[in-house]
């Protein structure tokens, strides 16, 4: 089984249930109607990035359904949390390219979301043997990843909020959903 197809979706939730929250950001993320297994971090080779709309037009509710998730969740008022899914797509499609997933607190969403895209990144630059400094900035690094011409894209999507003023459970979802047809 290889996912031919992989769409982003994100969503945010809050309820006085935890469960029930994750349950309210996987709906905000259109996901809720799958039976979602998650699975670790590579993007497979030859793999289609499409959009949400496209990809949830191939499932069909109760299906079960892989993804790459990351989900960060607060009943602390006014804790900012994030969840982000980094995705880096080698050059070369017959390559594998990788995912990862980001949680946080205290995070903005663009920061949060840059991290896990730089994560993708950097695992598959050590894969490519891209040579780079791990202890340089963000955009040094994307810098010399770009002049090695080995990745070709690179992208977050990620999602953050503010914990309920009331502390009802605040849950955040990022996903990279895999669609194996």
């Amino acid at each position: 089984m290889i996912a031919k197809y992989i769409f982003l979706t994100k969503g945010v939730g809050k309820h006085r249930e935890k469960l029930t929250s994750f349950e309210m950001a996987l709906r905000d993320a259109g996901i809720a109607a799958f039976n979602i297994v998650r699975v670790s971090s590579i993007f497979p080779p030859y793999c289609k990035l499409i959009s949400k709309n496209q990809g949830l037009k191939m499932l069909r509710p109760g299906q079960i359904t892989y993804c790459v998730m990351s989900e960060s969740a607060t009943n602390e008022p006014n804790r900012l949390i994030a969840a982000g899914v980094g995705i880096a797509m080698p050059k070369d499609p017959a390559q594998y390219g990788y995912l990862s997933e980001h949680h946080s607190y205290g995070q903005t969403e663009k920061t949060a979301g840059d991290y896990s895209e730089d994560l993708a990144a950097e695992m598959l630059a050590t894969t490519l043997g891209v040579d780079f400094d791990p202890n340089q900035s963000w955009d040094a690094k994307r810098e010399t990843w770009r002049i090695s011409g080995q990745i070709v894209n690179t992208r977050n999507i990620t999602q953050s909020a503010v914990g309920d003023k009331d502390g009802l459970w605040t849950t955040v979802i990022s996903a990279a959903v895999l669609i194996i047809s």
